[in-house]
């Protein structure tokens, strides 16, 4: 993603402005529960129970670390990461990337609209389909329409949503000492359905589109601000800024994770007490709900995933889009008008329009959010090693390399990711 950017006179941001300037790891931690998440963790919750929450304590770190990574290569560089990997690596790995990154969020596009139409007809009844055109219509005008100082304000609001997973606990009776017990010493069974689970779990939680979109929403953030500039031109502004990508990062994984997590224990707490442990998608988890909790709770549940898919349709079209418009050199930011960037909007329009499309055909779209799964997971683990050698190359990241812990748990993420990888692959063959 390219700035323009030039040598700055004019000093960091001062140290007390990061509660104004949270936003890209908040939005993206809150796009990591978009509904295709919600469904994986619903699953994981009815089939298992308590005995897999251990799962969200171990990937909080690793997701922290690799965000934080990402996060950094946008604000030092000023470029998003398919720029840096075009302008440093082979162009036959970037375009790859980007193909299957394209491929995997268009399928997840199709997967959360089609929970979104499902779970409006849940709460009102009606026409499914009509919903669903409607929700894409609407996150698609947001998109191209309002720019980005303004939309990323409506962002922000949305991660609001998903308190609603939290407000569910409360409607439903928790054993809390034997959560407590099973989240920090569990039980786990180690055969094939668990471990299909923990490696869907890992999937969906450290996805390449949030990798993408949160560096390209650094560079956004960058140029939407006049004072601020590359932190490899301004070092100046160095330390306020990293201080404020590990606060905002923190954050935002944060909450990902502990809604992550209070989805798996509803679900454990209702559905798997009562021997419902086979849910294939969100909504199917919403209305299963309904006998066992309470009007309230299905209510706060099925609204969650309308909200949350609201949020994460921009990141996942927005991703994509980045990831093109860096590959082949075109402008790119939701600051601009339409005019002005063209290609880059186009492609949010047609991988939303196409995703729509695909809700419609006779594809199943539990098989089709499977193989979104497969792909991601196979995309992840090229780029996560692609961006730790670009978090320590000097002639991207300039004095800020990264080094000590991160580097150690960026590296941590990668290999976790990688045998996450590899065993579903043994997980296929065996089946």
């Amino acid at each position: 993603m390219e700035t323009g950017i030039t040598p700055p006179s004019t000093p960091g941001v001062p140290t007390n402005a990061w509660l104004e300037k949270l936003g890209p790891g908040v939005v993206t931690g809150a796009a990591d529960d978009d509904p295709s998440g919600i469904a994986t963790y619903s699953q994981a919750g009815a089939a298992f129970g308590y005995s897999i929450l251990w799962t969200v304590l171990l990937t909080y770190p690793l997701m922290v670390a690799i965000q934080i990574i990402s996060a950094r290569i946008g604000r030092v560089s000023g470029r998003g990461l398919a720029t840096n990997i075009r302008r440093h690596y082979p162009v036959s790995l970037l375009y790859g990337t980007v193909v299957l990154l394209l491929l995997a969020n268009t399928i997840n596009i199709a997967a959360d609209l089609t929970a979104m139409g499902a779970a409006v007809n849940l709460v009102a009844g009606g026409p499914t389909r009509v919903y669903t055109i409607g929700l894409a219509a609407f996150s698609l005008v947001l998109q191209v329409f309002v720019p980005y100082k303004s939309y990323v304000r409506v962002l922000k609001w949305l991660t609001l949503a998903l308190f609603a997973y939290v407000g569910v606990v409360f409607t439903v009776r928790i054993p809390w000492m034997t959560v407590a017990s099973q989240t920090v010493f569990p039980h786990p069974s180690w055969n094939s359905a668990y471990l299909t689970t923990i490696v869907a779990v890992f999937g969906t939680t450290i996805s390449p589109y949030l990798f993408f979109w949160q560096a390209s929403q650094e560079v956004e953030e960058l140029q939407a601000a006049d004072e601020q500039h590359a932190l490899k031109k301004a070092p100046s502004q160095g330390p306020a800024n990293l201080k404020r990508i590990g606060i905002d990062t923190r954050i935002g994984m944060g909450f990902s994770n502990l809604i992550a997590f209070f989805i798996i224990l509803t679900t454990a707490a209702t559905l798997h007490t009562h021997h419902i442990t086979d849910i294939q998608t969100s909504s199917q988890a919403a209305s299963a709900l309904k006998p066992i909790a309470g009007q309230f709770a299905f209510l706060l549940f099925s609204l969650g995933i309308v909200g949350t898919g609201l949020l994460a349709l921009p990141v996942l079209a927005g991703s994509a889009a980045y990831a093109m418009a860096g590959a082949f050199r075109w402008k790119n930011s939701l600051e601009l008008a339409p005019r002005l960037a063209k290609r880059f909007y186009s492609v949010i329009v047609l991988a939303t329009v196409i995703g729509l499309a695909l809700g419609f055909t006779p594809i199943d779209p539990i098989k089709a959010l499977f193989w979104s799964a497969v792909i991601n997971g196979v995309t992840s683990v090229p780029i996560m090693v692609l961006m730790m050698k670009m978090a320590s190359h000097p002639d991207i990241m300039g004095k800020f390399g990264i080094s000590g812990s991160l580097r150690i748990v960026g590296w941590l993420a990668t290999g976790v990711m990688g045998v996450a990888v590899t065993a579903m692959f043994v997980l296929l063959a065996v089946h």
